[in-house]
């Protein structure tokens, strides 16, 4: 493969030859951030962990440079801050057994473009590659600009795939908006109860974050718990994690849909329960 960014690289845990690597992928993991993955992609992790015929991929869009930092890290140049964010992504596709880690290293505005499409032909190069079966991306009502932007260029490189190679099943997971508010009914539900060490030091190796002032770790780990003991109101806990998710795989499987059409649909969706319960 040859990425757009002469940063971009690929890495692979147990030392496989890239394509044979990528090739194994049944689940893939598309997120903006280093740290978006351990986030929202955990029941793609968690499904394949020492799995030998299920193996999950990471991608990485963005280069992390931008983020806030504090403490240790507040004096950190944004170079630093990106090798460090990088050094901190391969630490976590060891501890998740990752079949591959790619790392496309675009700025946040290239992704923000609507007309930059080199990164929908760099995760196109990726998605040939590995032909997931499963894939988890952001949802589309996700309040973080770069996440959105992400989201669309990966519905565009998905939808550039010969149909016969599309991915079965398309998830827009949370993470800086929840989807809580959804219906129960459109709700896509991933009970992540089991492995909550491992979940955590998945989180716990994002110390630039952590330390440097925003604690995704115990944030993502108590909604998970929170949406485990909210999800059912006249019924006992049967999780003690979920995670909710938006289905795009109509998006993906049949291009002619308009995306903004098929979000809004779940809001309208939403806006009339909430009229008709008052009502």
């Amino acid at each position: 493969m040859k990425f757009h960014v002469s940063s971009a690289q690929v890495f692979i845990p147990d030392g496989l030859p890239v394509e044979q690597a990528l090739a194994r992928t049944t689940h893939i993991g598309i997120g903006a951030h280093q740290d978006d993955l351990e986030i929202m992609a955990t029941h793609g992790i968690l499904a394949c962990y020492r799995q030998p015929d299920k193996w999950f991929t990471g991608v990485v869009v963005t280069n992390g440079r931008g983020s806030p930092r504090a403490g240790l890290y507040a004096n950190y140049t944004d170079d630093e801050m990106q090798t460090v964010r990088v050094e901190e992504q391969k630490k976590a596709a060891v501890i998740g057994e990752y079949a591959a880690q790619v790392l496309l290293d675009f700025p946040s505005a290239a992704v923000k473009d609507k007309a930059n499409q080199e990164p929908v032909e760099d995760l196109r190069q990726v998605l040939m590659l590995a032909r997931p079966q499963v894939v988890y991306m952001h949802n589309l009502a996700d309040k973080h600009e770069t996440h959105v932007g992400v989201a669309l260029k990966t519905l565009a490189a998905l939808r550039s795939l010969p149909k016969e190679i599309r991915p079965t099943k398309c998830y827009g997971v949370e993470i800086w908006r929840d989807l809580d508010w959804m219906l129960d009914e459109d709700k896509v539900v991933f009970d992540v109860s089991e492995h909550e060490n491992l979940q955590a030091a998945l989180l716990g190796v994002f110390d630039s974050q952590i330390a440097g002032g925003k604690r995704y770790d115990l944030a993502a780990l108590g909604r998970r718990r929170a949406n485990a003991t909210y999800y059912a109101s006249h019924g006992v806990d049967v999780a003690t994690g979920l995670v909710y998710a938006m289905d795009l795989t109509p998006l993906v499987q049949e291009e002619t849909l308009d995306i903004a059409e098929y979000v809004y649909s779940y809001i309208n969706r939403f806006a009339e329960e909430v009229l008709n319960r008052l009502r």
